[in-house]
């Protein structure tokens, strides 16, 4: 496995992210990584809130389904600015079980926002405005999951090993 991490991390645009002075290079990506979470997790917030009751009463839930091609979108540029930056220094990230940890919260959330489209905004009971008590565990968890991506993609930085260490 190392080895495949190394020969990932060697490749050119590995390189170029790595060591370009360039805010074209890491910076750039880092910061559009960023702005897809915030467009993902901003996205996941509203609807989970809603379904918790932090919408306006009588407000129908159904039109909070547009949020998901949002979230979407923040998902694809989450998922391949995250690819790259994951290049730039593979055999530290790959070592990392905090980034581990990440990917698995990342996966479970997805998993989480899909059951809440379809077990309560599709749900024809919550025109009515009644939420299922499954709605609200979801959402909490939900909120919970995105909140520890957000930690552990912060602290990947800061636990061992981190890039540069060798």
């Amino acid at each position: 496995m190392i080895d495949f991490l190394l020969w990932v991390e060697n490749l050119e645009f590995s390189a170029f992210l790595r060591e370009s002075s360039s805010l074209l290079s890491f910076p750039i990506f880092l910061y559009i990584h960023t702005l897809g979470m915030s467009i993902f997790a901003g996205s996941a917030a509203i609807i989970c809130f809603a379904v918790l009751g932090m919408w306006p009463k009588g407000a129908p839930l159904k039109p909070l389904e547009r949020f998901y091609t949002l979230l979407w979108i923040g998902l694809g540029i989450e998922v391949l600015t995250g690819v790259s930056i994951f290049m730039k220094d593979a055999s530290t990230y790959g070592r990392n079980t905090d980034f581990y940890i990440k990917l698995l919260l990342v996966v479970i959330g997805v998993v989480l926002l899909v059951r809440i489209r379809g077990r309560v905004l599709r749900n024809p009971q919550v025109e009515t405005g009644v939420v299922p008590a499954e709605g609200r565990m979801l959402a909490w968890t939900s909120i919970l999951c995105w909140a520890g991506v957000i930690i552990t993609g912060r602290l990947i930085a800061y636990l061992q090993p981190v890039p540069g260490d060798f």
